[in-house]
């Protein structure tokens, strides 16, 4: 049973920030629900990133204000920064794609409203990140997914998110080389969310050897990723050229998505090397003088 609650949670800064950043993605929400259900992925995407930031961060609120967020077996303060800076790259997303993918309506006033709210938003967990970050004492925060590892496998995840999002089945079912791609995403996005969930977890004191392991993972996703970056456009735009009748009202977003999956996969693959290369910096040269 909870003993007392803990005021703090939504009377300092940070709280109080939290409650706006509920506010603000509950109304983006709101907003794009009043106007009616699309049929598109990029819909959909919008859609989650706004629940899923609004509920999540209410659950952080509801637990640090009954004081329960101590009692979990969890690294909280890496918990809360890592799913902040997760949240202002999902808004972010969320505030690009709207505007631009969803609707192209200058006029629709609950769209226009919905993505002012929704810009204001990823300014609030960008506000959130830089008063973790920078405001807070010395030695507060200090686990993994605040180190650059750590932000890099966040940003793995969430560039793997955006490229599950615009993957057409019909274009990859029948192929097997882009069937190929779409398994080393989702392979490398399942490993990185891994080790993420056993690290919030403080579960790698369990695992001998977990630096080694994560640095050859980190190998064998750049070399995964490198052939999906050859392998992909190769074959997606094989006999599959952009079509000559997209306008403005009625854009060609089948042929749109397998370009910002190339673009995604490009951009995944840069930060899978700096990954690679800075966990064997740290396994091969820092561990080694240490």
């Amino acid at each position: 049973m909870v003993q007392h609650v803990d005021l703090r949670a939504v009377s300092q800064p940070l709280g109080i920030l939290r409650v706006l950043e509920v506010a603000l993605t509950l109304v983006s929400f709101a907003l794009v629900a009043s106007v009616g259900h699309l049929s598109s992925s990029y819909w959909a995407w919008c859609m989650f990133s706004w629940v899923f930031c609004c509920a999540l961060t209410l659950l952080i609120l509801v637990l640090e204000f009954s004081t329960l967020s101590a009692r979990l077996p969890i690294s909280w303060d890496d918990f809360t920064t890592a799913f902040a800076m997760l949240a202002a790259l999902m808004l972010l997303a969320a505030s690009i794609i709207y505007p631009s993918v969803v609707f192209s309506c200058p006029d629709c006033g609950r769209q226009v409203a919905a993505t002012v709210v929704s810009w204001v938003s990823v300014a609030a967990y960008i506000g959130e990140v830089v008063l973790v970050r920078f405001f807070r004492r010395s030695g507060q925060v200090s686990g993994f997914l605040s180190t650059v590892p750590g932000l890099l496998k966040i940003l793995e995840t969430f560039v793997a998110c955006i490229i599950f999002t615009s993957l057409v089945p019909e274009r990859y079912a029948s192929h097997a080389a882009l069937q190929w791609c779409v398994a080393v995403y989702a392979l490398c996005f399942i490993f990185a969310l891994l080790i993420i969930v056993l690290t919030v977890g403080q579960l790698l004191t369990y695992i001998p050897f977990l630096d080694k392991l994560v640095c050859i993972y980190n190998v064998l996703a750049v070399l995964m990723y490198m052939s999906a970056v050859v392998v992909w456009p190769l074959y997606s735009f094989q006999k599959h050229p952009r079509p000559t009748n997209c306008t403005a009202s009625s854009p060609c977003l089948a042929w749109d998505a397998l370009v910002v999956v190339t673009f995604m996969t490009v951009i995944n693959l840069g930060v899978y090397i700096l990954d690679a290369a800075y966990s064997i910096h740290l396994v091969f040269f820092v561990q080694r003088r240490s």
